[in-house]
């Protein structure tokens, strides 16, 4: 017997991110990304960091940052995200907070905590790719969320024969992969659907600080605590990161729910990885709180102005048929390409005729669909390079 033969069910649901292999592509001379979601390291607080990690490596800290530490997280930090999250409306103490090695690890130990194979995943039709590879091990079958239409979906898996809806996941605030943000009634409505299935509710709030334009609103977490009046009669689940705001390549993510839940997930620390890297855990935390609140309307300011520039090339250089979103914040616009155009089929002629890339839609579909839409990043690309990359996309689609 082979050794692949020996593995557990579970790995043939696991496949390679698309994503993951394009950022491969950033590296060719002359190729113009719209492909990973990334920030831009031009606007990371390197100085910040360098004094971080210095301080971390003196006299006085070097051997706590080099030590083990606690699962849960470096207190410090954790402190500090209680003020932060009180400040987008969320009260919770120090055990209601766990740090993880980036929001993708929390997404990972979720599908872990709540899915047993057979059990149903809401999910958004399309939804962040990364999401899907967490969940996907743990052998789920994924339903298409509808706010207003899955009050069925309990009955519909037991008639079935199938596992009970276990949570709906989302990404509230200009979602990856198509930018779009849940208004305040479907938010409400969400927490209506998540009593009635009697499921958990996944926030992801990776984007959450990154609106250009728009009223805030508030998290799914805010507005349940609202209606409970504590975080610990709560059902959402908050995942939060410092990836798109001060350092994707430290790991640093946070969960934010009910003692019960956080319970959980530190048992599953301690047996993945004990602790998140406690230097960098260290480092955010200085950092944060040396800038956080100038470095977030910076990045807003730049984004935003990227933003722009895509939507504005997009309107002067994208042929009739095709459609896209128009984000008040995060990293993405989501294209509709007319109907027989493949996207994964406009990717290879557009890095092989006029060096653009980007994500074809349909990775983003649990069921394969949508491969008539693509997804486009502007956050690592300046407005001329913006420009003239989807200028040159147009000529592709327009050929």
């Amino acid at each position: 017997m082979s050794t692949h033969e020996l593995f557990a069910t579970r790995a043939s649901r696991m496949k390679a991110s698309e994503i993951r292999e394009l950022l491969k592509l950033l590296d060719q001379p002359g190729i113009i990304s719209f492909a990973g979601g990334i920030p831009d390291p031009a606007l990371f607080p390197t100085e910040g960091f360098s004094a971080a990690f210095q301080a971390a490596l003196g006299p006085d800290q070097k051997a706590q940052a080099l030590q083990y530490s606690v699962s849960e997280g470096y207190v410090p930090l954790r402190e500090w995200l209680i003020d932060h999250m009180r400040s987008i409306g969320v009260e919770c103490r120090l055990e209601n907070i766990l740090i993880t090695s980036g929001s993708q690890q929390a997404l990972d130990y979720l599908g872990k905590l709540y899915l047993s194979p057979g059990d149903t995943a809401l999910v958004g039709w399309p939804t962040y790719l990364g999401a899907l590879a967490a969940f996907n091990a743990y052998e789920p079958r994924f339903d298409r969320l509808s706010i207003n239409g899955n009050r069925g979906a309990a009955e519909h898996a037991a008639s079935a024969g199938e596992g009970a809806v276990k949570f709906a996941y989302l990404s509230p605030d200009f979602a990856n992969p198509t930018g779009e943000t849940v208004d305040l009634r479907g938010r409400e409505a969400l927490l209506d659907l998540a009593d009635a299935l009697n499921c958990a509710v996944i926030e992801d709030g990776a984007y959450q600080a990154l609106r250009y334009d728009g009223d805030a609103i508030p998290p799914v977490l805010a507005l349940e605590l609202a209606r409970k009046g504590s975080i610990e009669d709560c059902r959402t689940i908050y995942c939060g990161s410092f990836s798109k705001t001060l350092s994707p390549g430290l790991r640093v993510g946070w969960v934010v729910a009910a003692k019960p839940v956080i319970s959980q997930l530190v048992l599953m620390k301690q047996a993945a990885d004990l602790h998140s890297a406690t230097i960098n855990q260290m480092a955010i935390d200085q950092v944060a709180r040396a800038c956080f609140d100038t470095h977030i309307p910076m990045l807003r300011r730049v984004y935003g102005a990227r933003r722009d520039a895509m939507l504005q090339a997009l309107q002067d250089h994208m042929p009739d048929g095709v459609q896209w979103t128009r984000p008040e914040g995060g990293m993405f616009v989501w294209l509709t390409l007319p109907v027989g155009t493949h996207g994964a089929d406009l990717l290879a002629r557009a890095l092989d005729t006029v060096k653009v890339a980007f994500v074809p839609g349909g990775a983003f579909f649990p069921d394969g669909s949508g491969t008539n839409t693509i997804r486009l990043s502007f956050s690592n690309s300046d407005e001329d390079m913006i420009s003239e990359g989807i200028r040159r996309l147009g000529e592709v689609l327009r050929a």
